[in-house]
């Protein structure tokens, strides 16, 4: 199963990986963070990956 990981050096705190993801990824000092990478199965981690309009958001 793939494990999402974010770049916060490219992370602009959107959210956008929070609303497809709420239970993988929230937002923390305007920056995305991991809380569920076993939850991946459950949502569209790679959707949350394909719409991070910075590109922070990999999946490993």
């Amino acid at each position: 199963m793939p494990t999402p990981v974010v770049d916060y050096d490219l992370c602009v705190g959107c959210g956008s990986c929070v609303e497809i993801c709420p239970e993988v990824f929230e937002l923390r000092d305007d920056k995305a963070w991991v809380i569920g990478p076993d939850k991946c199965n459950t949502c569209d981690c790679q959707q949350a990956a394909d719409l991070c309009p910075s590109q922070a958001i990999k999946l490993e």
